[in-house]
């Protein structure tokens, strides 16, 4: 059974996350501080964690930050305030996979939930098995969802890695927000743009040389992007 771990300290909200993920046939687990949803999200190998950002005893950043640091790469949709921009744009920059705005639609939410876990399961379609990408000295191994920078593994989150494998497949061509938001995040209409920005922006300071500026990932103004595999 899917497990989701939901770190959030108001009791009502929590709760009713938990019926409605149950309805659903997921396998759910409380915790109501920063320090309990970071132990758990480490010990207890959670498929997704659902993190509000405003926690006691640590905040939402600062598990996220440390699930991260550690080379967890457990799918993460954080919960944020309406209109606090900053804190979206902060999560996603830290590794979260995705978003939801309170006050939130349980629809919504389980719409976001299905589509991070579809992309994060192993051989969820992304084309052949045993594919290898290479560009400048990264290559990317669709097998074991390796990315390696210059001989050494790049931590990406499993956004990362999909927004890089989407960008790969087109072989050069360019990519429109629009199409990046439906094919890596299952949907289009509710998402920002600025989201697919945040993960291009992270890609690009994990990836390409240092001082390089956009030696590979091309941003194509007003479009969207496109990935230069022979520079």
């Amino acid at each position: 059974m899917t497990r989701i771990l939901v770190v959030e300290d108001n009791a009502d909200l929590a709760y009713g996350l938990r019926n409605n993920l149950e309805i659903e046939g997921y396998d759910v687990e409380l915790a109501g501080d920063g320090p309990r949803g970071l132990a758990r999200a480490r010990d207890g190998q959670p498929d997704l964690v659902i993190l509000d950002l405003m926690l006691p005893g640590a905040d939402g950043f600062r598990v996220l930050k440390t699930l991260r640091d550690h080379g967890a790469r457990v799918p993460v949709l954080i919960l944020t305030a309406r209109g606090e921009e900053a804190d979206k744009v902060r999560g996603l920059k830290l590794g979260a996979d995705d978003y939801v705005t309170k006050p939130f639609g349980v629809l919504e939410l389980l719409a976001r939930v299905e589509a991070l876990l579809r992309r994060a399961r192993p051989g969820n379609g992304n084309g052949a098995a045993h594919e290898v990408f290479r560009f400048g000295d990264v290559e990317l191994r669709t097998a074991t969802r390796v990315v390696l920078r210059g001989g050494r593994e790049v931590p990406l989150t499993p956004k990362e890695y999909d927004l890089l494998v989407a960008l790969l497949r087109r072989g050069g061509a360019v990519a429109s927000r629009v199409e990046l938001m439906t094919e890596v995040w299952g949907y289009s209409a509710a998402v920002l743009s600025r989201t697919v920005d945040t993960h291009i922006a992270e890609l690009r300071r994990k990836l390409e040389p240092e001082g390089a500026g956009e030696a590979h990932i091309l941003t194509v103004r007003k479009i969207g992007y496109r990935l230069e595999t022979t520079s």
